[in-house]
């Protein structure tokens, strides 16, 4: 599902990440940790295509995402990728349907069509209740199952997640991991997911450690 080779990233005279190797096979759950500046975060936003490598070669599902044009990049984003993270990323004036249909309006499906997938997947996530109500109205892990809904909408090859439980409470937190793992038997997504939380990077299929920009252990 994911490959990438000889990943490099310099922010003006920082290395961050000094030559990143990395496969990961269609459904696994991968998780990334490491201390706070090892480059865990930046190396899962490149391969997420939500930044660029200065040099190396990301390919997904196929697809080579280094070559490809900005417009191209765009939509494959859109289809491909999911992306959860530590802040929701909620638009407040929006209710929780509304917001897991916007991935899914911005891939071209009409109104309808985009309103049965989102309600699809929040009743997938125990939200069908929830459906009108705005990101104010729910509660801190609800928030943030409405933002794994809406990562899953249109049906994406990989969910990228960057510290999805660093906000949450422990409960709430455990709820979280524990969907992950669902999720993946249920649909068959490929997880790649940064953490501090040991308890979910023990859960993962792989647990890949980062130190100094690059993986020191990917067993």
């Amino acid at each position: 599902m994911i490959k990438a080779s000889g990943i490099q990233k310099s922010y003006e005279s920082l290395k961050v990440l000094k030559g990143i190797e990395l496969t990961i096979p269609t459904g696994e759950i991968v998780s990334i940790v490491g201390a706070s500046g090892a480059g865990k975060s930046t190396l899962l936003h490149i391969l997420g295509t939500l930044d660029t490598a200065d040099s190396g070669k990301v390919t997904i599902d196929d697809v080579e995402i280094t070559s490809l044009s900005a417009r191209k990049l765009a939509l494959f984003r859109n289809q491909k990728i999911g992306f959860v993270f530590q802040s929701h990323h909620l638009l407040p004036e929006f209710n929780a349907l509304e917001n897991v249909m916007m991935p899914a309006l911005i891939f071209g499906s009409s109104k309808k069509e985009a309103s049965t997938k989102a309600s699809y997947f929040l009743d997938l996530l125990g939200l069908s209740e929830r459906l009108t109500h705005r990101p104010s109205e729910l509660s801190g892990g609800e928030q943030q199952r409405v933002a794994v809904a809406r990562a899953l909408v249109n049906g994406p090859s990989v969910v990228f997640a960057d510290e999805p439980s660093g906000n949450l409470d422990s409960a709430s937190a455990k709820a979280l991991h524990k969907l992950f793992l669902d999720l993946r038997q249920q649909l068959k997504h490929t997880f790649v997911i940064v953490t501090h939380n040991e308890e979910l990077a023990g859960m993962a299929d792989r647990k890949l450690v980062m130190k100094d920009g690059l993986l020191v252990n990917q067993n």
